[in-house]
């Protein structure tokens, strides 16, 4: 036959035709069951129950093999003799989650669309625990008749108008669809329905779906079964009574492991101790701390006893002693301590940054991130370390961008930023381009405040370069610490004539050092000039012969070093004393402005008689050590005098020696620790303009109404930017008003806001007194944390990660918070992010 007389169905005949095939097909599913015998749902159900229990230890040592063999082959035989390589994990960190597709195990687990690939002890598990509901789901997506899932259908209303929950529903996200939750699980066979199959989608008759559900027999069979199931396993009454008994007793055994992992990570954390060794076998040497604290715990500890016993004679892969678990361990303890500082934060609302900056071994800047805040439940003042931030762009533009952008992460608001604290380097508090200045362009609120730690060190180094005798001074203090610190034998010496302290080298960054030095020599002089006089006796190098003769007979032997080394040890312990009381973490801007105004008048007064009271204290120690008591006097220089010249000064030719050094010497170094204090400290004046009124209640006592409303309403525009203000200076000056004269005598801005809390009823003050709380006055915290990272990143450990270089930091510093974590919480966190550990560990 031609094709051209061949015959073709439209596509609408082959389409119905294939229809008809497939409704005949679909007739014809079951057809062979009414020749066999089918047993009841409840018998079928609680047979395999039961074969599951009575065979579940089987079933995870052989799940366990199945999954690890390919990860695990090389590892497993070198045990009790060689010891088992625990760098290369047997257990679920080296399969990378491929069964999980690295998605968290809580969604999946509960999500219907999964149901139907679960195993026997997975059913179990979802039995025990029943249906998950996500309650933030209100409603699903509309489909194409504008319809969607309600959370109303979870509820059904009686005909006497009472409500009772349908437990059984459950609405999985992903399919956009409902399910009956027992019936999806236990149905046996082909079952009616759609809600134990593929599930309704059909929100125009979902009501009516529900209610034929609900009454139906294979429904209340299945929600029977369901509870009686669910209800024997909470009391340890399923039909294997032994097999669930022993599940449970697992994996009790495994949480009581990980706890005391937990706890070693933990103390090897928070004492910046070392994790691993250049070995990673248990019972071998060099295999690090941690291993080590696990087998010191085997002598004790029956519980790590048995769990290393089952390593050891290669019962189990899953051993968790690896240097993956240790780290994922570290991240969840710092995960845990942050969180709860950023929820203090937020409470607090108003925070102020601290920053500072230092290189670390591996050469890398690392930029240290404070937040202060006034911790609104104890009324306390708080510097939490938040991580050290890796810039590599250290211009103030650079450490701005990874300012903001790490703030944004952390979800803090930098409009509420009310304060900075940083060094004195040009970036960070540059007028033009720094920090402070980028940071004060959106957010004209966040207070710069220069580190007053560092401003004193500066003064420093302003005073010990004021004239040349100061800078030789200091010279000579570094030469007597270094003549003695080049020899081991020369050291001997020394020790041997001193009983106390000990010398110290200078440093220009350390901000005691030069107190340090100076308290070291001059209390201990004359045995410090017997040791020297030793070394010159025994040394037999002429080039230290001659060092050690002239700093003990020129310097340690010369009257003006006596009388230089008193007056510097009086001036470095005033402003090393106001030093150490603004390091505190809870020092508060008006006691900083207090401090510095004291130390001020204090360089006055010994102005005018700190000369003659060092010099009786030098007269002592001369006549002790036998030493002239006469200062230097230079030559003088006679010159031919021209016809046209007068004649000259008497009073600078007959100018003694002692007159001489307290003009050229005393007077420059006193007056340059003034200037310099005048001049570093100025921002503080500006402070002292805009919150003074607020530092004492006794400055608060003394204003009347009119000067009360002004300094309010001047605080109220400092505390403004644009239309969004802090407080508001007419209802500021109305609640102080009232609490001017209940307040007592001599209470601090902290007294005060404690007086608020009690009084809820002064929300303005409350916030006035918070954020002037807030202002930082030192960079002390960030410091303390390079110390730390001295510790924890050393030139044997230089390749640690940024993650974990922040996990320990933040264990290491933040303690206090450390302790009242609720080490059960982290475990729970631990176990959810895998499936495999939800079998292993899962209690309930």
């Amino acid at each position: 036959m031609s094709s051209r007389n061949r015959k073709y169905d439209s596509g609408a005949e082959k389409r119905k035709k294939r229809k008809r095939l497939e409704a005949v097909a679909q007739s014809q599913k079951g057809a062979l069951d009414k020749f066999f015998l089918r047993e009841t749902p409840n018998a079928n159900i609680e047979d395999d129950i039961s074969d599951d229990m009575a065979e579940v230890d089987a079933n995870i040592a052989e799940s366990d093999d199945a999954v690890e063999e390919n990860v695990d082959g090389d590892i497993g035989h070198d045990l009790a003799d060689e010891g088992r390589d625990l760098a290369s994990e047997g257990n679920e960190e080296n399969i990378a989650d491929d069964a999980d597709d690295n998605v968290s195990f809580r969604p999946d687990m509960f999500d219907p669309r999964t149901w139907d690939g679960l195993d026997p002890k997975m059913i179990d598990i979802l039995l025990q625990k029943g249906p998950k509901r996500d309650l933030s789901i209100e409603h699903g997506p509309r489909d194409n008749l504008s319809r969607r899932f309600l959370a109303s259908s979870y509820t059904k209303v009686l005909s006497n108008g009472e409500k009772c929950d349908r437990e059984w529903l459950v609405y999985s996200k992903e399919l956009d669809k409902v399910f009956c939750f027992c019936c999806k699980l236990l149905r046996k066979g082909l079952v009616r329905g759609q809600l134990a199959n593929d599930g309704v989608n059909d929100w125009n008759h979902l009501a009516n779906r529900l209610k034929e559900h609900e009454v139906s027999r294979e429904h209340v069979t299945n929600m029977s079964t369901w509870y009686e199931l669910r209800l024997r396993m909470q009391k340890n009454q399923t039909i294997d009574k032994v097999a669930q008994r022993e599940l449970e007793k697992e994996r009790e055994h495994w949480r009581r492991v990980l706890l005391r992992i937990l706890l070693i990570v933990k103390f090897l954390a928070e004492h910046n101790i070392a994790f691993r060794g250049s070995n990673s076998k248990l019972y071998q040497d060099s295999n690090g701390n941690f291993l080590g604290l696990v087998e010191m715990l085997v002598e004790f500890d029956p519980v790590i006893k048995e769990h290393v016993d089952r390593i050891t004679n290669d019962k189990i892969r899953d051993h968790y002693l690896g240097p993956s678990i240790q780290n994922e361990l570290i991240n969840l303890l710092a995960v845990a301590i942050k969180s709860s500082i950023i929820a203090k934060i937020k409470e607090a609302k108003y925070f102020s940054v601290i920053l500072d900056c230092t290189p670390d071994a591996s050469h890398q800047e690392q930029m240290s991130l404070i937040i202060r805040y006034v911790d609104v439940t104890t009324c306390s003042i708080e510097e939490s370390f938040l991580g050290f931030l890796d810039v590599n762009d250290t211009s103030g533009q650079g450490l701005f961008d990874v300012l903001v952008e790490e703030l944004n992460s952390l979800d803090l608001d930098v409009a509420n930023v009310r304060g900075q604290g940083y060094d004195n380097g040009s970036n960070m508090k540059g007028k033009h381009q720094g920090v402070q200045k980028k940071l004060l362009d959106i957010n004209p609120r966040a207070f710069y405040s220069a580190c007053g730690c560092h401003s004193l060190n500066l003064t420093l180094c302003d005073m010990a370069k004021s004239c040349r005798k100061a800078t030789e001074f200091f010279g000579v203090i570094q030469r007597i610490y270094t003549t003695f610190a080049n020899s081991t034998k020369r050291w001997k010496i020394l020790k041997d004539n001193l009983s106390g302290l000990t010398l110290k080298s200078l440093s220009s960054t350390r901000w005691e050092s030069r107190v340090d030095s100076v308290k070291a020599i001059r209390f201990q002089i004359p045995e410090i000039r017997e040791a020297l006089l030793q070394v010159a006796e025994t040394d037999n190098d002429p080039l230290t012969v001659s060092e050690v003769n002239s700093l003990s007979e020129n310097e340690l032997g010369g009257f003006e070093f006596l009388v230089a080394i008193i007056i510097w040890y009086e001036i470095l312990s005033s402003i090393n004393v106001v030093s150490k009381q603004l390091q505190s973490k809870d020092m508060v801007i008006d006691i900083a402005i207090e401090s510095v105004q004291g130390l001020i008048s204090l360089f006055k007064k010994y102005r005018e008689n700190g000369f003659s009271k060092a010099l009786e204290a030098a007269k002592q120690i001369a006549l002790e050590m036998d030493i002239p008591i006469e200062f230097r006097t230079k030559r003088k220089i006679k010159r031919k005098r021209q016809f046209d010249e007068g004649t000259s000064d008497a009073s600078i030719d007959s100018q003694s020696g002692e007159e001489s050094f307290r003009i050229n010497y005393f007077i420059p170094v006193v007056d340059q620790a003034i200037a310099s204090l005048i001049r570093r400290f100025e921002q503080y004046q500006g402070y002292e303009k805009t919150f003074g009124f607020l530092f004492t209640s006794d400055r608060l006592r003394l204003l009347d109404d009119d000067s009360l409303l002004a300094a309010c309403e001047n605080l109220e525009v400092a505390l403004k930017s644009g239309e969004h203000k802090d407080i508001d200076g007419k209802e500021l000056s109305d609640e102080l008003g009232l609490i001017q004269q209940i307040l007592k005598k001599s209470m601090g801005p902290l007294d005060i806001l404690q007086f608020l809390k009690e009084r809820p009823f002064y929300p303005n003050a409350t916030v006035a007194y918070r954020i002037l709380l807030t202002i930082p006055v030192t960079v002390a915290s960030a410091e303390r944390s390079f110390s730390k990272l001295k510790l924890l990143k050393s030139y044997l450990r230089s390749t640690m990660t940024q993650e974990r270089l922040n996990g320990l930091a933040t264990i290491a510093l933040e303690k206090d918070i450390l302790e009242k974590i609720n080490y059960e919480d982290i475990i729970e966190d631990f176990i959810s992010r895998n499936t495999r550990r939800m079998m292993l560990f899962s209690t309930s």
